[in-house]
């Protein structure tokens, strides 16, 4: 069901993620354009855009489709035809932003595992490109869904938001096509990351193990080989944003196998444990959007230098205007 939800707790949260979501991504926006951060081009591209689709997530999926509605129930976007847009582009943003994630992570797979590959493949242009075809191909595959969604209810002639409509769940086009998008996203984006992962670890630790033993350097001793540490970083950095991914969008593939399995696709009310249970994977989905930049902060020294100098400039100049 595609209408606003009611509550206490989805009003403090929701409102508190638009308010903390769009300047946090809108910061780390422009962080990364200044190219401080000691990152490659083709790191910062990512990242940059990591950013871009969690902000994105932030407009459609919280403000647009949570806030907008819990303050203003009726409104333009209550229109059938406004609700309809507004729901494929959540699904759009959301897709958007894990698919650049497993495009990161296959990027730093290879930029760590396959040196010769490295220089051909993890490049501004190359980046720039998967990002602009993960756009377009998340953007197609929610075309269908615009066609599946129907008036909740009319009020005076007029259709007012918009409900998946009853087919959709029993013909067998419908069927697979909703299959097929959970089945991408999140099941086999999250299995990607998972193997990209394993496969980088597993690379690493081996490499330590031998740049070790020719080095004559103890285990212990993680500080002697700058090239030890910057691996060090690399993965502590590809794991959390990855790993993030993974964890919040657990709850929602849960809910998506139960209702699928039990044929569950009416609620009660509110109140129903599976429709909460619904909202919170969709809490913890749109949660992610305000993960990576908190993430940058805590991996990354730079960016948090860069962070602080944003947050003292307004004192400095202000001071300065002062004297």
């Amino acid at each position: 069901m595609h209408e606003p939800v009611k509550g206490q707790l989805y009003t403090i949260y929701y409102t508190a993620l638009a308010v903390v979501g769009v300047p946090i991504n809108v910061v780390a926006v422009v962080i990364l354009l200044r190219r401080r951060c000691g990152l490659s081009k083709c790191i910062t591209l990512y990242m940059v855009a990591m950013a871009i689709g969690d902000l994105l997530v932030v407009i459609t999926g919280v403000i647009l489709n949570r806030v907008v509605g819990i303050y203003l129930p009726v409104n333009h976007l209550s229109y059938t035809p406004a609700c309809r847009v507004k729901t494929v582009l959540v699904y759009v943003a959301r897709d958007f932003s894990v698919w650049l994630t497993v495009a990161f992570t296959f990027d730093r797979l290879v930029a760590i595992c396959c040196p010769k590959l490295k220089t051909k493949y993890c490049t501004q242009k190359n980046a720039t490109a998967i990002v602009c075809t993960v756009l377009v191909l998340s953007c197609l595959e929610y075309v269908p869904l615009y066609l599946a969604l129907e008036p909740l209810y009319w009020v005076n002639g007029i259709p007012m938001y918009c409900i998946t409509i009853a087919s959709f769940y029993v013909e067998p086009q419908w069927i697979t096509y909703s299959w097929i998008n959970h089945i991408l996203t999140p099941c086999l984006a999250i299995c990607l990351i998972l193997l990209f992962n394993a496969l980088t670890v597993r690379h690493i630790l081996v490499s330590s193990r031998i740049r070790r033993a020719l080095r004559g350097i103890n285990c212990s001793d993680k500080n002697a080989d700058p090239e030890l540490e910057n691996r060090r970083k690399s993965i502590i950095l590809l794991f959390s944003i990855s790993g993030s991914v993974v964890l919040l969008w657990v709850t929602y593939t849960v809910h998506h196998l139960y209702y699928r399995i039990t044929n569950t696709y009416v609620y009660s009310g509110y109140n129903d444990p599976i429709f909460m249970l619904q909202e919170a994977g969709h809490m913890l989905l749109l949660l992610s959007c305000c993960t990576n930049t908190c993430i940058y902060v805590v991996t990354q020294k730079k960016f948090r230098e860069e962070m602080q100098n944003g947050l003292k400039y307004p004192l400095t100049l202000i001071t300065r205007l002062v004297t």
